[in-house]
């Protein structure tokens, strides 16, 4: 049984001459098509040849065209044509130099692929009946998932030789700000796309006001969050946005309703939060339900989860440090995959219950899930800081600046407020006169805290 040859036709002209023009204009596009592209699918003949010339020196040059090139490769070649064909191929090329902006051009790339690999797929199942009369059950499953796996990656990752450009461009972060402006100006502007930022911190010292403190600052941005809570029903989250937001005292909330109400019709964000009991949720549950998100057209750029030594593993691997490494690793994949920002927590150790500087040296369970992140600070108060509102914060890890620096903070519960100093409040700082001399006194006392 022979599958007849099919062809674009059905699309039409206009869509075929978008087609060749798309694959010369996007190199990683044309990487995609041309695992499944016959350019027997081509109706016209002068496209035809064009996608073939263009093909040809990919594969002789190991490189992709320049508009420039194509022009070069289609003069030197025309010649050997008919006058109508040539008429036609350079025509269509005027048409190309003259006009570099396609429209619907992602209509294009979809309905192309997902015609190609049709075909693929038709010719895949002819040759599997053909394989089944001799039994050949695992050649025939071989066959078919080879067939299907063709065109279905966009990226091939960095092509040394064809994509010298892109070791060059400056890409941009597009950094979501921190809610400090001491952070945002030792992180060249806040936490990056695909970046993941690590809180520590000891039970009780303010993981959660630090979380929402930033999530709270992006949403007056205008950004998308979401925030996954494995602690705290989603109502009582949602006030201390609202308290965080607004100003408003934790405690006057309730006689305050309608003016919450009045000051968050000013907000252009947008948050989401969606409460998981603890250990109920892994990290494909997040993914599951990021994906219906953007059904409904929520997009997100910073995703919050707090926090992740609370989520339960995708598999089990025996022993816990090495599930809490899968977590963290899978958090960073997410925020890779989606393009945004991931912000969570992480509980220390004993020693770092009452530590006046905490380091990574406290962080609970497994060390090893630092090394995943981008960015990671500790959160230390001590008894008497929990009663004069302060403690003090260390730069642990900073992949886009300086790290090891130490700043105090005032944090009140009251109204969710978490502010990053330049000066201290303590009684006993006040020998620092300025921000440099208290972050020498504050790194003394680190350096005191580590040698003990």
């Amino acid at each position: 049984m022979e599958i007849k040859q099919e062809t674009f036709q059905k699309f039409g002209k206009n869509f075929q001459e978008n087609l060749s023009h798309l694959m010369l204009q996007d190199r990683t596009f044309c990487d995609q098509i041309s695992e499944v592209l016959v350019v027997d699918f081509i109706q016209y003949e002068h496209l035809r040849v064009f996608v073939t010339m263009l093909l040809d020196y990919r594969n002789k040059y190991r490189s992709h065209p320049s508009y420039e090139t194509m022009a070069t490769i289609i003069t030197s070649e025309v010649g050997s044509y008919t006058d109508a064909l040539k008429k036609q191929l350079t025509q269509f090329y005027s048409k190309v130099i003259n006009n570099h902006e396609i429209e619907s051009a992602e209509f294009i790339k979809d309905h192309a692929i997902e015609f190609c690999r049709k075909q693929i797929l038709k010719k895949a199942m002819l040759q599997s009946v053909k394989l089944l009369k001799s039994s050949s059950f695992e050649e025939i499953q071989k066959v078919i998932e080879d067939a299907m796996k063709l065109g279905t990656n966009v990226d091939f990752g960095h092509d040394y030789h064809m994509d010298i450009d892109e070791r060059y461009r400056v890409k941009a972060r597009n950094p979501i700000t921190t809610g400090w402006s001491r952070f945002d100006e030792i992180t060249q502007g806040g936490f990056g796309e695909s970046e993941l930022a690590v809180v520590i911190a000891p039970t009780g010292a303010g993981k959660s006001m630090a979380l929402v403190h930033m999530g709270a600052t992006a949403v007056k941005e205008g950004k998308t969050v979401i925030y996954y809570t494995l602690e705290l029903a989603e109502p009582v989250v949602g006030q201390r946005f609202d308290s965080c937001i607004t100003d408003i005292k934790l405690n006057d909330l309730l006689r305050n309703k309608f003016n919450v109400i009045e000051q968050l019709k000013e907000i252009n964000g947008h948050l989401i939060i969606k409460e998981y009991p603890s250990k109920s949720a892994s990290t494909q549950t997040i993914r599951s339900h990021i994906e219906r998100l953007k059904k409904r057209g929520i997009n997100p750029d910073m995703i919050i989860v707090d926090y992740a030594d609370l989520l339960k593993p995708v598999k089990s691997q025996g022993e816990k440090r090495h599930e809490l490494e899968g977590i963290y690793e899978e958090l960073r994949g997410i925020a890779q995959q989606q393009k945004c920002t991931m912000v969570t927590a992480s509980q220390t150790n004993r020693s770092g219950l009452n530590a006046e500087v905490i380091t990574m040296e406290a962080i609970s369970e497994a060390f090893s899930k630092c090394f995943v992140a981008d960015f990671i600070f500790s959160l230390s108060r001590t008894p008497q800081d929990k009663q004069a509102n302060t403690g003090r914060v260390f730069i642990a890890k900073n992949r886009n600046g300086p790290d090891g620096l130490v700043f105090p903070i005032f944090a009140d519960w009251s109204n969710v407020t978490m502010k990053v100093l330049e000066k201290s409040n303590h009684e006993e700082d006040k020998p620092a006169q300025s921000t440099k001399d208290n972050l020498t006194y504050l790194k003394a006392k680190y350096a005191q805290t580590k040698s003990k």
